[in-house]
């Protein structure tokens, strides 16, 4: 049945939901998803479920909705991620021909940077608010470390280890590298452990992010309430 359950107190607008889910139903939307021969075959799309989806502090204020669509007889469902773009915090290079429409703009830098992102997305409107549009697929989600063995966490600290190492020796010049390599090389010959003060680098740098997003939320909400 193609509704939303209006008695979740997270869609009480009328308004909303139907523009929700004339968004869902444009063939743009379908083609992205399926592909324009999978939509012909799948037949009309029913939207399950959507509901405000509460995220982190970049969608704090905006529009955000997490809408649940089956396609035609056989019904496979996909998730798609409805969010409202924000206006570009950096001004464009004259020149550069930068969308003006903000959803196109931020499609437009997904497909520049990530097409195998930026090819799953569409600019469309909701509203009158500019959002942009993309199924979560299953390479979209994030990795539950807790579901892993330890080989497997040894192999993916292995893997995002040397995308940090590559990245920042990308940044010396080859003596500082030499020197940089002989030092973490003596340090682990003589102790497996890692350097204390890496190992503290690291350590707080998590806990630094934690509380300047939560000092963000309560200026947000101290703004807005």
């Amino acid at each position: 049945m193609e509704n939303f359950q209006t008695k979740h107190p997270l869609l009480p607008r009328r308004s909303e939901r139907a523009a929700v889910l004339a968004l869902c139903r444009q063939r743009k939307l379908g083609e992205i998803i399926l592909g324009s021969e999978k939509l012909q075959k799948s037949g009309d799309q029913t939207v399950l479920d959507a509901a405000y989806w509460v995220k982190g502090c970049s969608s704090l204020g905006h529009l955000r909705c997490a809408v649940l669509v089956a396609h035609g007889k056989h019904r496979p469902v996909s998730l798609l991620d409805i969010k409202e773009a924000k206006g570009a915090a950096a001004p464009s290079a004259a020149g550069s021909g930068m969308p003006r429409d903000d959803a196109e703009r931020v499609v437009a830098g997904a497909k520049a940077l990530s097409p195998n992102l930026g090819n799953r997305m569409v600019a469309a409107r909701v509203m009158d608010k500019a959002v942009f549009v993309r199924e979560i697929a299953r390479q979209d989600m994030k990795i539950d470390l807790g579901r892993l063995g330890a080989e497997e966490l040894c192999e993916i600290a292995r893997y995002l280890g040397g995308v940090v190492g590559l990245a920042h020796g990308r940044q010396m010049g080859e003596h500082e590298w030499r020197s940089w390599t002989g030092e973490l090389s003596g340090v682990r010959k003589r102790k497996p452990d890692a350097p204390s003060w890496l190992w503290t680098c690291v350590t707080e740098l998590p806990s630094i992010h934690d509380k300047s997003y939560l000092e963000h939320c309560r200026q947000f909400a101290l703004e807005h309430h």
